[in-house]
Protein backbone atom coordinates (compact mmCIF):
# COMPACT_ATOMS: atom_id res chain seq x y z
CA UNK A 1 0.00 0.00 0.00
CA UNK A 2 1.44 3.36 -0.99
CA UNK A 3 2.01 6.27 1.37
CA UNK A 4 -0.55 8.32 -0.50
CA UNK A 5 -3.20 5.70 0.17
CA UNK A 6 -2.57 5.69 3.91
CA UNK A 7 -2.34 9.45 4.31
CA UNK A 8 -5.44 10.97 5.90
CA UNK A 9 -6.55 14.44 4.94
CA UNK A 10 -6.89 16.80 7.88
CA UNK A 11 -10.36 18.38 8.12
CA UNK A 12 -10.59 22.10 7.32
CA UNK A 13 -10.17 24.52 10.22
CA UNK A 14 -13.86 25.42 10.14
CA UNK A 15 -14.87 21.78 10.59
CA UNK A 16 -12.47 21.34 13.48
CA UNK A 17 -13.93 24.45 15.12
CA UNK A 18 -17.42 23.01 14.75
CA UNK A 19 -16.16 19.82 16.34
CA UNK A 20 -14.99 21.81 19.36
CA UNK A 21 -11.26 21.20 18.86
CA UNK A 22 -9.59 23.67 21.27
CA UNK A 23 -6.47 24.01 19.10
CA UNK A 24 -8.63 24.88 16.11
CA UNK A 25 -10.61 27.37 18.17
CA UNK A 26 -7.40 29.07 19.32
CA UNK A 27 -6.06 29.18 15.75
CA UNK A 28 -9.35 30.56 14.42
CA UNK A 29 -9.43 33.38 16.96
CA UNK A 30 -5.81 34.27 16.13
CA UNK A 31 -6.65 34.54 12.42
CA UNK A 32 -9.61 36.79 13.20
CA UNK A 33 -7.58 38.91 15.61
CA UNK A 34 -4.89 39.42 12.96
CA UNK A 35 -7.60 40.43 10.43
CA UNK A 36 -6.30 37.77 8.06
CA UNK A 37 -8.30 36.93 4.94
CA UNK A 38 -8.57 33.36 6.22
CA UNK A 39 -10.33 34.70 9.31
CA UNK A 40 -13.09 36.32 7.28
CA UNK A 41 -13.54 33.15 5.23
CA UNK A 42 -13.71 31.12 8.44
CA UNK A 43 -16.49 33.32 9.83
CA UNK A 44 -18.43 32.83 6.59
CA UNK A 45 -18.19 29.06 6.97
CA UNK A 46 -19.11 28.81 10.66
CA UNK A 47 -21.73 31.56 10.80
CA UNK A 48 -24.72 29.30 9.92
CA UNK A 49 -23.83 27.19 12.97
CA UNK A 50 -23.85 30.12 15.41
CA UNK A 51 -26.61 31.82 17.39
CA UNK A 52 -27.01 29.10 20.00
CA UNK A 53 -24.73 30.43 22.74
CA UNK A 54 -25.88 33.08 25.22
CA UNK A 55 -23.46 36.02 25.36
CA UNK A 56 -22.93 37.52 28.81
CA UNK A 57 -21.09 40.86 28.91
CA UNK A 58 -19.31 41.94 32.09
CA UNK A 59 -18.07 45.52 32.27
CA UNK A 60 -17.04 48.12 34.79
CA UNK A 61 -14.15 50.31 35.84
CA UNK A 62 -10.72 48.84 36.64
CA UNK A 63 -10.49 47.36 40.10
CA UNK A 64 -14.10 46.28 40.40
CA UNK A 65 -13.14 42.60 40.39
CA UNK A 66 -14.43 41.62 36.97
CA UNK A 67 -11.98 38.76 36.42
CA UNK A 68 -12.67 37.28 39.85
CA UNK A 69 -16.41 37.45 39.29
CA UNK A 70 -16.08 35.87 35.85
CA UNK A 71 -14.05 33.07 37.42
CA UNK A 72 -16.89 32.45 39.89
CA UNK A 73 -19.51 32.65 37.14
CA UNK A 74 -17.66 29.99 35.15
CA UNK A 75 -17.85 27.65 38.14
CA UNK A 76 -21.55 28.47 38.62
CA UNK A 77 -22.47 27.77 35.00
CA UNK A 78 -20.37 24.61 34.95
CA UNK A 79 -22.23 23.45 38.03
CA UNK A 80 -25.42 23.91 36.04
CA UNK A 81 -24.09 21.64 33.30
CA UNK A 82 -23.17 24.29 30.75
CA UNK A 83 -20.00 24.66 28.74
CA UNK A 84 -18.43 28.10 28.91
CA UNK A 85 -16.25 30.21 26.65
CA UNK A 86 -14.57 33.40 27.87
CA UNK A 87 -13.21 36.33 25.87
CA UNK A 88 -11.26 38.56 28.26
CA UNK A 89 -10.24 41.88 26.71
CA UNK A 90 -7.04 43.31 28.15
CA UNK A 91 -4.96 46.45 27.61
CA UNK A 92 -2.49 46.25 24.74
CA UNK A 93 1.19 45.73 25.46
CA UNK A 94 3.22 48.63 23.99
CA UNK A 95 5.98 46.13 23.18
CA UNK A 96 4.30 43.04 21.74
CA UNK A 97 0.94 44.46 20.73
CA UNK A 98 -0.71 41.58 22.59
CA UNK A 99 -2.78 41.42 25.75
CA UNK A 100 -0.80 42.56 28.80
CA UNK A 101 -2.42 40.24 31.33
CA UNK A 102 -3.18 37.25 29.12
CA UNK A 103 -5.17 34.13 29.85
CA UNK A 104 -2.19 32.40 31.50
CA UNK A 105 -2.83 34.30 34.74
CA UNK A 106 -6.62 34.23 34.55
CA UNK A 107 -8.98 31.70 36.01
CA UNK A 108 -6.31 29.07 36.57
CA UNK A 109 -8.69 26.60 38.18
CA UNK A 110 -10.53 26.03 34.89
CA UNK A 111 -7.63 25.25 32.56
CA UNK A 112 -7.99 21.50 32.98
CA UNK A 113 -11.74 21.63 32.27
CA UNK A 114 -12.54 20.60 28.70
CA UNK A 115 -15.87 22.40 29.02
CA UNK A 116 -14.17 25.78 29.41
CA UNK A 117 -12.18 27.79 26.86
CA UNK A 118 -10.57 31.08 27.91
CA UNK A 119 -8.94 33.56 25.55
CA UNK A 120 -7.42 36.97 26.24
CA UNK A 121 -7.50 39.61 23.51
CA UNK A 122 -5.77 42.98 23.27
CA UNK A 123 -7.75 46.11 22.45
CA UNK A 124 -5.04 47.18 19.95
CA UNK A 125 -6.20 50.77 20.27
CA UNK A 126 -9.88 50.04 19.70
CA UNK A 127 -12.05 52.17 21.99
CA UNK A 128 -15.24 51.19 23.77
CA UNK A 129 -13.79 48.51 26.03
CA UNK A 130 -13.57 45.73 23.44
CA UNK A 131 -11.13 44.60 20.78
CA UNK A 132 -12.35 44.94 17.20
CA UNK A 133 -12.45 41.16 16.81
CA UNK A 134 -14.31 40.42 20.05
CA UNK A 135 -17.63 39.71 18.36
CA UNK A 136 -16.07 37.28 15.89
CA UNK A 137 -14.14 35.54 18.67
CA UNK A 138 -17.46 35.02 20.45
CA UNK A 139 -18.86 33.58 17.21
CA UNK A 140 -16.04 31.04 17.11
CA UNK A 141 -16.75 29.96 20.69
CA UNK A 142 -20.45 29.79 19.84
CA UNK A 143 -19.78 27.62 16.79
CA UNK A 144 -17.51 25.35 18.82
CA UNK A 145 -20.49 24.39 20.98
CA UNK A 146 -20.12 26.58 24.05
CA UNK A 147 -23.48 27.14 25.75
CA UNK A 148 -22.49 30.41 27.42
CA UNK A 149 -19.87 32.92 26.25
CA UNK A 150 -18.72 35.49 28.80
CA UNK A 151 -17.15 38.67 27.44
CA UNK A 152 -15.13 40.66 29.97
CA UNK A 153 -14.27 44.19 28.86
CA UNK A 154 -10.99 45.93 29.45
CA UNK A 155 -12.32 48.32 32.10
CA UNK A 156 -11.89 51.85 30.78
CA UNK A 157 -14.74 53.77 32.38
CA UNK A 158 -17.94 55.40 31.24
CA UNK A 159 -17.24 55.24 27.51
CA UNK A 160 -17.09 51.45 27.68
CA UNK A 161 -20.42 50.85 25.97
CA UNK A 162 -19.58 48.61 23.00
CA UNK A 163 -20.52 45.59 25.10
CA UNK A 164 -24.23 46.35 24.69
CA UNK A 165 -23.75 45.95 20.93
CA UNK A 166 -22.03 42.61 21.34
CA UNK A 167 -23.62 40.68 24.21
CA UNK A 168 -27.13 39.41 24.91
CA UNK A 169 -26.95 40.83 28.44
CA UNK A 170 -24.78 43.57 29.94
CA UNK A 171 -23.67 43.34 33.57
CA UNK A 172 -22.23 46.55 35.01
CA UNK A 173 -19.99 46.16 38.07
CA UNK A 174 -19.44 48.78 40.75
CA UNK A 175 -17.62 48.79 44.07
CA UNK A 176 -18.23 50.91 47.17
CA UNK A 177 -15.97 53.76 48.11
CA UNK A 178 -14.73 54.73 44.65
CA UNK A 179 -17.15 57.49 43.75
CA UNK A 180 -19.60 55.12 42.11
CA UNK A 181 -22.44 56.82 43.95
CA UNK A 182 -21.78 59.88 41.77
CA UNK A 183 -21.09 57.83 38.66
CA UNK A 184 -24.49 56.17 39.06
CA UNK A 185 -26.15 59.47 38.31
CA UNK A 186 -24.22 60.06 35.07
CA UNK A 187 -24.96 58.99 31.52
CA UNK A 188 -22.85 56.49 29.61
CA UNK A 189 -21.94 53.11 30.98
CA UNK A 190 -24.66 53.19 33.66
CA UNK A 191 -27.37 53.31 31.00
CA UNK A 192 -26.42 50.00 29.39
CA UNK A 193 -26.86 47.80 32.47
CA UNK A 194 -29.31 44.92 32.40
CA UNK A 195 -28.00 43.90 35.82
CA UNK A 196 -26.02 45.95 38.33
CA UNK A 197 -23.48 44.16 40.49
CA UNK A 198 -22.12 45.82 43.60
CA UNK A 199 -19.00 43.79 44.23
CA UNK A 200 -16.88 43.81 47.38
CA UNK A 201 -20.16 44.26 49.21
CA UNK A 202 -18.46 43.62 52.54
CA UNK A 203 -16.87 47.06 52.28
CA UNK A 204 -18.25 50.10 54.06
CA UNK A 205 -20.53 52.09 51.76
CA UNK A 206 -22.01 49.15 49.88
CA UNK A 207 -25.53 50.04 50.98
CA UNK A 208 -24.99 53.66 49.91
CA UNK A 209 -23.90 52.47 46.47
CA UNK A 210 -27.03 50.33 46.18
CA UNK A 211 -29.16 53.29 47.29
CA UNK A 212 -27.54 55.52 44.65
CA UNK A 213 -28.34 53.04 41.91
CA UNK A 214 -31.89 52.67 43.21
CA UNK A 215 -32.26 56.44 43.13
CA UNK A 216 -31.14 56.50 39.52
CA UNK A 217 -33.52 53.70 38.58
CA UNK A 218 -36.40 55.48 40.29
CA UNK A 219 -36.09 58.23 37.66
CA UNK A 220 -36.86 55.74 34.89
CA UNK A 221 -40.22 54.32 33.85
CA UNK A 222 -40.43 50.53 33.79
CA UNK A 223 -44.02 50.09 32.70
CA UNK A 224 -45.39 47.90 29.91
CA UNK A 225 -43.31 44.92 30.95
CA UNK A 226 -39.99 46.71 30.60
CA UNK A 227 -37.15 45.01 32.45
CA UNK A 228 -36.01 46.77 35.61
CA UNK A 229 -32.31 46.06 36.22
CA UNK A 230 -31.85 44.26 39.54
CA UNK A 231 -28.97 45.08 41.87
CA UNK A 232 -26.98 42.07 43.04
CA UNK A 233 -24.49 42.35 45.90
CA UNK A 234 -21.49 40.05 45.59
CA UNK A 235 -18.21 39.21 47.26
CA UNK A 236 -16.49 37.56 44.33
CA UNK A 237 -13.36 36.54 46.21
CA UNK A 238 -15.51 34.58 48.66
CA UNK A 239 -17.96 33.36 46.03
CA UNK A 240 -20.89 35.11 47.69
CA UNK A 241 -23.75 36.30 45.51
CA UNK A 242 -22.66 34.39 42.41
CA UNK A 243 -25.65 32.06 42.47
CA UNK A 244 -28.00 35.03 42.82
CA UNK A 245 -26.29 36.72 39.86
CA UNK A 246 -26.62 33.60 37.70
CA UNK A 247 -30.30 33.40 38.66
CA UNK A 248 -30.77 37.06 37.64
CA UNK A 249 -29.14 36.32 34.29
CA UNK A 250 -31.58 33.45 33.76
CA UNK A 251 -34.55 35.68 34.62
CA UNK A 252 -33.40 38.33 32.16
CA UNK A 253 -32.92 35.74 29.44
CA UNK A 254 -36.44 34.42 29.95
CA UNK A 255 -37.90 37.93 30.10
CA UNK A 256 -36.22 39.02 26.86
CA UNK A 257 -36.84 35.78 24.94
CA UNK A 258 -39.80 37.23 22.96
CA UNK A 259 -37.64 40.10 21.63
CA UNK A 260 -34.32 38.30 21.40
CA UNK A 261 -34.47 38.35 17.62
CA UNK A 262 -34.95 42.13 17.58
CA UNK A 263 -31.94 42.68 19.82
CA UNK A 264 -29.76 40.43 17.70
CA UNK A 265 -30.93 42.19 14.53
CA UNK A 266 -29.95 45.54 16.04
CA UNK A 267 -26.54 44.11 16.89
CA UNK A 268 -26.19 42.78 13.35
CA UNK A 269 -26.96 46.23 11.95
CA UNK A 270 -24.30 47.83 14.12
CA UNK A 271 -21.72 45.21 13.16
CA UNK A 272 -22.42 45.53 9.44
CA UNK A 273 -22.09 49.32 9.63
CA UNK A 274 -18.85 49.04 11.60
CA UNK A 275 -17.40 46.46 9.23
CA UNK A 276 -18.49 48.44 6.19
CA UNK A 277 -16.82 51.59 7.51
CA UNK A 278 -13.62 49.68 8.31
CA UNK A 279 -13.53 47.99 4.91
CA UNK A 280 -14.26 51.26 3.09
CA UNK A 281 -11.36 53.02 4.78
CA UNK A 282 -9.11 50.11 3.83
CA UNK A 283 -10.37 50.31 0.24
CA UNK A 284 -9.71 54.05 0.08
CA UNK A 285 -6.19 53.76 1.43
CA UNK A 286 -5.25 50.77 -0.73
CA UNK A 287 -7.03 51.44 -4.03
CA UNK A 288 -8.22 55.04 -4.26
CA UNK A 289 -5.50 57.22 -2.79
CA UNK A 290 -1.89 57.26 -3.84
CA UNK A 291 0.97 56.53 -1.47
CA UNK A 292 1.15 59.22 1.21
CA UNK A 293 -1.87 61.07 -0.18
CA UNK A 294 -4.01 60.53 2.92
CA UNK A 295 -1.31 62.10 5.07
CA UNK A 296 -1.06 65.04 2.67
CA UNK A 297 -4.82 65.59 2.99
CA UNK A 298 -4.42 65.70 6.76
CA UNK A 299 -1.54 68.17 6.48
CA UNK A 300 -3.69 70.46 4.33
CA UNK A 301 -6.54 70.30 6.81
CA UNK A 302 -4.19 71.12 9.69
CA UNK A 303 -2.84 74.08 7.69
CA UNK A 304 -6.43 75.24 7.04
CA UNK A 305 -5.90 74.95 3.29
CA UNK A 306 -9.00 72.77 3.07
CA UNK A 307 -11.60 71.24 5.41
CA UNK A 308 -12.60 67.66 6.34
CA UNK A 309 -15.88 67.78 4.43
CA UNK A 310 -14.15 68.80 1.20
CA UNK A 311 -11.60 66.01 1.62
CA UNK A 312 -14.28 63.40 2.23
CA UNK A 313 -16.30 64.62 -0.75
CA UNK A 314 -13.21 64.34 -2.95
CA UNK A 315 -12.45 60.81 -1.72
CA UNK A 316 -16.06 59.74 -2.28
CA UNK A 317 -16.09 61.26 -5.77
CA UNK A 318 -12.93 59.42 -6.73
CA UNK A 319 -14.19 56.18 -5.17
CA UNK A 320 -17.35 56.31 -7.25
CA UNK A 321 -15.59 57.19 -10.47
CA UNK A 322 -12.80 54.65 -10.05
CA UNK A 323 -13.40 51.57 -12.22
CA UNK A 324 -13.84 48.29 -10.35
Amino acid sequence: MTDSATTTTRPPLSERVLQGDPRAVARAISLIEDEAAEGAELVRRIFPSTGRAYLVGVTGAPGTGKSTLVDRLIAEFRGRGRSVGVVAVDPTSPFSGGAILGDRVRMQTHFADAGVFIRSMATRGHLGGLARATGEAALVLDASGKDTVIIETVGVGQDEVDIVRTADISIVMLVPGTGDQVQALKAGIMEIADIFVVNKADREGADRTVASIEAMLSLESFGDGRWRPPIVKTEATAGKGTTELADAIERFRAHMAPVQGERRRARAEWRVRELLAHRFVQHVQERVLGEGEFDRFLDRIAARETDPYTVVDEILRRSIQRPR
